[in-house]
Order: C-alpha cells, then structure tokens, then sequence
C-alpha cells in the first residue's frame, strides 16, 4: 500500500536476537523506521498512538540489551506496545490491531511468549518483575530458566498506590529488577498531584539538560563517559533537593533522568545497569508521548487514542452521528444540576475527558477535582464529601470502578453515604477487548445493601438519571450507560426524577413479556416489531431499576403472561438473577412460569466491534428474537392469554 514506509533496516529484524547483531548506527535506523511503521499501522487501525510513539527508542533499547523472552519486560497499562509488537515477530499482523481476531492493543500472553503478562489496567507492572524476579530465585521455572524482569511504568501509573506498595516490597526484598520510569509528563490526561510535581522537579533542577544524566547514589552504575559528569553534578547540587531521594529511601537505586529518545544515552546506561546491578534499580527516562509524528506532538491528548487516519495531515476519520454521545449526555446533564444546586461537585481518577468531566471542571474547576490514577482514593474521597454535605458524582468506567470495590462497599455502601457513581462505558466496548468490558457492575453493585442501581435505556432516560441522582440522599445510588452514541430519541429540557424501584411499560403485548434492563431496549424493540410479522405482540417493559427491584411490575408480568425474557448487558449475577430470586420467593416457577436471562455469556470476549461483540454474546435483535420463538415453544403459550 502507499502509505507503507520504506524500512529497509527494519526489515531485518523478525525477533528481537536480530538486534544484537546490529551497531549502534543500525539500531537508530531501526528506532526511525518503527517509529515510521507504527503510525503507517495504525493510521488502518486506529489505537494508542502517542504512547507507542513516546517509547520507541526505550523499546528498541531494552530488546537490543536484554535477553527477551528469558528476560520478562512487563508494559505497564500496555498501551504503548504496538512497537514491541512490531519487533516480537507480529509484524505481519500489526494491520490487525483491536480487530475482530487480530492482535490485542496490549499485551497478552496467550500471544506470544514476549508478552510474559498481560495488561491493560495501570499500575500493575512493578508487582507482576518483581513476582518474577522471587520466581528466578526459586527456580520457578527452570526450562527455559527466567532472566531479568524489567518493568516499564509511566508517570501517570505512578499515582496509583499499587506501585508504592510493590516498590515498598521490591526495597524490603533487595531482588535485581528493573523499573523504568517513563516520565512523559502525560498519561492519558496530564498528570495531576504531588508525584507528578516531584517528577517535574528532579529533572529542571538536576543536571538534565547540561550533563544528560545525573546517578545520587549510584554513579557505579553509569558508563564510564557519564561518571564523571555526574560526581560533579552531585559537587553542584550539594544542600539541594537532589533527584532520586524518594526512590532511594524505597530501597531501588535511582538512575536518571535520562533522555529516552536518545539511543546514545539509553543502550550504555541498560547494559551498565545490566552487568553490575545486584538489586532493585529505577531508571528515570524522560520521553514525549506523541514524538515524530507532529499531528500527535500537537494534540491535546498527545494522539491518546485514534480512530483511522490521513497520515499526511493526522486528519481523522471518525463516523458521522446525528445522535449525542451518552457521555456527552451525562456531562450535559450534570452541569445543568450543578448550576442549579451548588453542593453538587464531580470526581474522576484520571478520566476527565473519558468521562466528560473535562467540560464539567471547565465550567466549576472548584467544584471538579481528578484524582489521578487512583480509584480507591477516588471512591473515599466521594464518601467523604458526601459525609461533608456535598452531592458527589464518583464518574469512573465500569471497568476501572472494579479497583475501587473495597471501598464502595467499606467506605460508602456499609455507612449509607449518598456518592453517586456515574458508571461510563457499561456493556462490551469494542476493540479495547475484554479488559475494558464493562460486565460485571450490576452484579457487584446490586447485591450491596441499600444501593440504588439504574440503568439508562437511552440518552433521555440518562437525563432523568442524573436528576434522580441529584435528588437522592439516602444512602448510594448508580446509574450506568455504554461508550458511544444514543439512540437518537428527543431530549427532555430538564431530567426527570423517577420514582425509586419503579419501571415502566413500553408496548402492552400479551403471552410473553421481555423485561429490559439497559440499552438493549432498542433492540428489543425491534425484535418485537420483526415477531409482530410473525404474528407475536410480546409486552416490553424497562426495568429502568436493578436495585430494589419494581416488584409490582414483575409479579403483573409474571401474572399476565406465560413466559418472561429479562436482557442485561452484564454478566451472570446480575439483575436477572435478582428477577429470578424474586420469582422463585414468590412461588411465581410453581405456577408454570417459563422464564428465561440473557445475560453476558461466562467467558471474556475478545475484541471487535461493539456490533460483533454482541453478536457473539447473543444479545442482538435476532437473537432476543430466536429466544422468545424458543421459550414459546417450552412455554406452550395460550395466546388468548392477555
């Protein structure tokens, strides 16, 4: 194809062994051509395109030095591997990335064996090296015997506890790992918070810029032409602040800052580091997410996430649609009530623009506050606002919420406290995969005592959410939505503050009635408009509550027809289990009842489109179609039945 680079030197390099029979020159050329090849790639593909490209040179670096796979380099979040993809033998199906049957966009180790642990929640990678590191020393795994475990970490992922708890190990256990520290001052959002400060600090007040590198604490361990420059930078920085300090008093010599994009730097200070390290040693490099591709350098979200691309002009070629996005929605909405009632205030853990809260803080910046990568803290902090008298959205994706459970049910579900958690990105998602599903919320929230659960069927229902949201100050309350566009139905001016447990129904039917539970709902109705060809009126109802549950609405469509169908876009657990519990209390099964759960089928579906996800879990029209003509047949319906 076109627009396909040239890479005549990359092209010799199938594994990463072929890199360490190339010189330093040759690795440079390398460095260019995969940073040329990772945006041909995916500018087809669409995906993480800044991270990849902030740590090319790191990744060619790191596989011309170390022994991969022997030696277990761990990502971090793993959004930023599509180059080391590229130079681990999947090259002839980068084109592929974040499609149906393709390669994951982040590690995964039923891929290959150079991806030794997945990922793609952050903070993870310090703990999975040094699991690895006690394993060599065991003898874990003694064919092929496990080499070094380097972990490269982000700054960002450097705000989440999880890091300083396996830091705070690796220095107690004195194991040799490596943890490089990826300072591009940018994550997904800038970064937020202290460390992120700390970051900025050791390299405009060390020696950086004027002698490339500076070692407090280990000048040992740097090439010989760096030693010297860096016993005099300490001659200089004597009485200051000196770089380095925090990680040092964790028990990890501190390398760094160093530049990451410079190969000069980058393969002398990995192979000192190699040969003489003897424990736990952090290399601070300093990189630009988005370098050499200036439409990404130029970004606000440095190229974060990408649909297709022009390669030329970076231009974008995103989809067309007439109907809001549900996150713009929630943000709409949440603005509209904060102008009318000031306790109302916005938490994220470092999802402002992924959750919407970006226009949120623009328009209340004391009223909107980022945590950073640090749900825990994110969900306490919600709890303790509400116990202060304020009205707290906690805005996570589902997927991210998981890392904040203990707290949901210690901290705000035992003491009744009234945080409303925005949960974005409910259902299956797409080409993020199973890591970013959003499956399992309505089980683990629902079973909590005294939580309210919605679900929006739509965009206006979303609305109506957030004013009931608002309105709710006795004890937690959730509402969850998917990624993406509504459904285009007309908007209400002001949201509507439902009933607490009170559904409703949206065609009268008779002999079945499918009880929805979500945004599934436009596909059941369309289903019921291809059974009505049939000659089948099922009655459909939105649930709108999967805590507490609109118990008069179930038992009269229990009453009223021989079979009910409940549709959730969540896993087993979840609300059609808390139906069927209701039923079976009830003796509602003794009286022939036929019911049936469509529900997420018990296994992680890997990446595709959003369409073709939901195809594989059975949940689309056809499908809720196909399980009404089936529970007919068990149920031997009396259509005179109303």
């Amino acid at each position: 194809m076109s627009n396909r680079p040239e890479t005549p030197t990359l092209d010799r390099v199938h594994l990463p062994s072929d890199l360490k029979a190339l010189s330093d020159a040759e690795l440079h050329r390398v460095a260019d051509e995969l940073r040329q090849e990772t945006i041909s790639a995916v500018s087809e593909t669409g995906g993480h395109l800044g991270a990849g490209l902030g740590v090319v040179e790191l990744t060619v670096a790191i596989h011309s030095v170390f022994d991969t796979p022997r030696d277990r380099l761990i990502w971090d979040v793993s959004h930023q591997c599509y180059p080391h993809k590229i130079l681990t033998g999947r090259r002839d199906r980068i084109r592929t990335l974040r499609q149906k049957d393709g390669l994951s966009g982040f590690t995964k180790r039923s891929e290959s064996p150079y991806d030794p642990f997945g990922a793609a929640h952050s903070s993870t990678s310090i703990s999975a090296a040094l699991g690895f590191a006690v394993a060599r020393d065991l003898g874990g795994a003694p064919e092929p015997s496990l080499g070094d475990a380097i972990a490269v970490i982000g700054d960002g992922a450097m705000s989440a506890g999880m890091a300083y708890e396996a830091m705070n190990n690796a220095g107690h256990l004195g194991k040799r790992l490596f943890v490089i520290l990826n300072d591009n001052e940018m994550s997904i959002a800038p970064p937020v918070g202290a460390m992120s400060s700390y970051l900025t600090r050791l390299y405009t007040e060390g020696p950086f810029q004027e002698l490339k590198a500076v070692a407090k604490g280990a000048v040992g361990f740097l090439p010989e032409p760096f030693q010297e420059g860096a016993r005099r930078a300490k001659e200089m920085l004597k009485g200051m602040a000196v770089g380095g300090t925090l990680f040092e008093e964790l028990g990890f010599s501190y390398i760094g800052p160093i530049d990451g994009h410079d190969l000069d730097q980058l393969l002398p200070v990995l192979r000192t580091v190699k040969a003489r390290s003897t424990g736990p040693v952090l290399i601070h490099v300093i990189t630009k997410k988005g370098k050499g591709y200036a439409p990404a350098e130029d970004a606000a979200d440095k190229g974060h996430g990408v649909s297709t691309f022009d390669m030329v002009t970076g231009k974008q070629k995103k989809a067309v649609s007439n109907a809001p996005s549900y996150t713009k929605v929630f943000a709409q909405a949440l603005m509209d009530e904060a102008e009318r009632d000031s306790k109302v205030c916005a938490v994220t853990a470092a999802m402002p623009d992924g959750t919407g809260l970006n226009l949120f803080a623009e328009r209340f910046p004391r009223r909107c506050f980022d945590v950073g990568i640090a749900e825990q803290h994110g969900v306490t902090f919600s709890a303790a606002l509400a116990a202060g008298g304020m009205k707290p959205f906690c805005a996570m994706y589902s997927t991210f919420l998981q890392r904040g459970y203990d707290q949901v049910v210690h901290d705000v579900a035992i003491q009744r406290l009234p945080v409303r958690f925005a949960i974005d990105r409910a259902g299956l998602v797409g080409a993020d995969g199973a890591t970013h599903a959003g499956s399992f919320d309505i089980a683990f929230l629902a079973n909590l005592p005294g939580f309210v659960v919605m679900a929006a069927a739509d965009e206006a229902e979303l609305k109506h959410m957030v004013a009931t949201a608002v309105a709710h100050d006795d004890g937690p309350i959730a509402f969850r939505f998917p990624r993406g566009e509504g459904v285009g139905v007309e908007m209400p001016e002001r949201g509507e503050v439902l009933e607490i447990g009170k559904g409703r129904i949206v065609r009268e039917g008779k002999g079945v009635a499918i009880l929805s539970f979500g945004t599934r709902l436009k596909e059941v109705q369309d289903a019921a408009d291809a059974l009505a060809a049939r000659g089948i009126t099922p009655t459909v109802a939105d649930a709108r509550f999967a805590k507490p549950l609109d118990r008069d609405l179930i038992l009269k469509l229990a009453e009223d027809h021989s079979a009910l169908i409940t549709i959730e876009e969540g896993a087993v657990g979840g609300f059609g289990s808390h139906v069927a519990q209701l039923l079976a209390e009830e003796g509602v099964f003794d009286r022939g009842l036929a019911y049936r759960s469509m529900v997420l089928p018990d296994t992680f579906i890997d990446q595709a489109s959003p369409a073709a996800m939901y195809a594989e879990a059975k949940m689309n029209a056809s499908d809720i179609e196909a399980k009404v003509l089936e529970v007919m047949g068990v149920a031997q319906l009396d259509t005179k039945r109303a």
